[in-house]
C-alpha cells in the first residue's frame, strides 16, 4: 500500500498498562516501516500508550467539568428552594392506622398462601356468620391507642408525643386504653421531665396507660415508663438506671502550658461551677455534686409517686436490670413483647396506632438526614467497640 502510513491489525499483547485486556483488537496507524510484523516493536507499543494516556486524561477533564457543572446546578436549586421556603410556617397531620386491619391482612395473606380454595370459602363463610352475631349481640368494642416514642438524648419525639395525646384526650374515656411503646436509653433531665409531665396528662385525665417496652428503658426512659399503671416489658430488655451523671473535660492545664488565659466572668456565687476552660475549684466542685444530689432525690421521689411498691433506695442505685431481675425488684409487672400484647388486645378492642408527622423545610430534611447518617455511622463503631462488654 503507498503514502507514508499503513493501517494494520495488531493484537494488544504488550499494553497492560493501558488497561485493555489480551486478544482485543485496536485499529492504530503507525510508521510504514513497521508494516508487515506480526507485532508491534517497543517504539510502536510506547506510542500507542501515550495515546491512550492522553485519551483517559482528556475524558477525566470532561468528567470533571460534568460533575462540576451538575454540583453548581444542584447548590443554585437548593439556594432557590431555601429562599422560597423562609417564612413559611411549617405545619403537621395526625395520621392514624387501625392495627386490626394490619392484623387481618397478615392473617389472610397467610391463609391464601397455605390453603386451598374450598378451605378459604368455607374459612370466609364462618368469619362472616361469626362477626354478624358478634355485630349483633356484642357491645362497642373500647379502644386502644398506641403511641410510640424513640427516644435519643434531647428526647425530640416529645414534640410529636405532645400533639398525639393532645388529640386521642379529645376523644379517650376510662374504658379506653392508652399503650405507648417505649425505647429510650435516656437523656437530658430537663427533655425527659417534659416527655413525663406529657404522659402524666394520661393519667390525670382517668385513661388506663400501658407502657411496653421492648428493648430499654433507662434513666429517662425509665421515668416515662414509671408513670403507666402496668409496665411489660420483654425478657432481656434494659431497665433502671435511677441516677444522675454529668460530665466534662477540663483543659485548663493545657491552656496554661501553653501560656494561653482564659477568663471566666460571673454575676453570682455559683453562676458558673464547673467550666471546660476555665480552673475548676473544690468548692464548685461540691457544689456542682450537691446539684447533681439535689437532681437524683427529685428523680427518686417522681418514681417512687408512681411506683409506691418500689424499695426505692435499693432500686435508685443507678444500676440497670434485665426483664427477668427487674419483674423480681417490681421494676415491671409482665414479661411479654409488645407484638403479643397488641396482638392480644386486638381480639377484643379496636387499636388505632397515632402518629404526629412534622412537615419540614428543605434545610430541615437536608439537615436531618446527615444527622441520621452521622447518628448510624457513630453508633455502628460504638456497637464494635462495645459490643463484648454484653457478651
Amino acid at each position: 500500500m503507498g503514502g507514508s502510513c499503513q493501517r494494520k491489525f495488531i493484537r494488544l499483547f504488550e499494553l497492560p498498562a493501558a488497561g485493555l485486556k489480551t486478544g482485543r483488537w485496536l485499529v492504530a496507524v503507525w510508521p510504514r516501516r513497521y508494516a508487515g510484523r506480526r507485532r508491534p516493536p517497543r517504539e510502536a507499543a510506547d506510542w500507542i500508550k501515550g495515546k491512550c494516556v492522553e485519551f483517559l486524561a482528556d475524558y477525566a477533564g470532561f468528567l470533571a467539568k460534568t460533575v462540576t457543572l451538575v454540583v453548581a446546578i444542584l447548590v443554585v436549586l437548593v439556594a432557590v428552594a431555601v429562599l422560597r421556603s423562609r417564612g413559611r410556617r411549617s405545619g403537621g397531620q395526625l395520621q392514624v392506622t387501625k392495627l386490626n386491619d394490619f392484623y387481618k391482612a397478615l392473617r389472610q395473606r397467610l391463609e391464601q398462601s397455605i390453603l386451598d380454595k374450598d378451605q378459604l370459602k368455607a374459612l370466609g363463610k364462618e368469619e362472616a356468620k361469626v362477626a354478624k352475631a358478634a355485630k349483633k349481640q356484642a357491645p362497642q368494642k373500647s379502644r386502644v391507642y398506641v403511641l410510640d416514642f424513640d427516644g435519643d438524648i434531647k428526647a425530640s419525639a416529645t414534640e410529636g408525643l405532645r400533639h398525639e395525646i393532645t388529640a386521642l384526650l379529645s376523644l379517650a374515656t376510662p374504658q379506653d386504653e392508652v399503650v405507648l411503646r417505649l425505647e429510650s436509653g435516656g437523656g437530658m433531665v430537663h427533655s425527659y421531665g417534659l416527655a413525663s409531665s406529657q404522659l402524666a396528662r394520661i393519667r390525670q385525665a382517668g385513661v388506663p396507660l400501658t407502657v411496653c417496652i421492648d428493648k430499654v428503658a433507662a434513666s429517662g426512659g425509665y421515668m416515662m415508663a414509671c408513670i403507666g399503671e402496668r409496665i411489660i416489658s420483654a425478657p432481656f430488655a434494659i431497665l433502671g438506671s435511677i441516677g444522675v451523671v454529668a460530665q466534662l473535660p477540663n483543659v485548663n492545664r493545657l491552656l496554661k502550658k501553653h501560656d494561653i488565659d482564659f477568663e471566666v466572668l460571673t454575676a453570682g456565687e455559683y453562676k458558673r461551677t464547673l467550666t471546660v476552660f476555665g480552673e475548676n475549684t473544690e468548692k464548685g466542685r461540691e457544689k456542682f455534686q450537691e446539684d447533681l444530689e439535689t437532681t437524683h432525690e427529685l428523680f427518686k421521689n417522681f418514681v417512687a409517686r408512681y411506683r409506691p411498691q418500689l424499695e426505692i433506695d435499693e432500686i435508685a442505685t443507678g444500676e440497670v436490670w434485665l426483664g427477668m431481675a427487674a419483674l423480681e425488684k417490681q421494676l415491671v409487672d409482665e414479661l411479654k413483647t409488645s407484638d403479643e400484647y397488641l396482638a392480644e388486645r386486638a381480639r377484643e378492642a379496636d387499636l388505632y396506632q397515632l402518629h404526629y408527622v412534622q412537615k419540614k423545610s428543605l434545610q430541615e430534611r437536608v439537615g436531618l438526614a446527615a444527622s441520621v447518617a452521622l447518628d448510624r455511622f457513630a453508633l455502628t463503631w460504638l456497637g464494635r467497640l462495645t459490643q463484648q462488654r454484653f457478651w
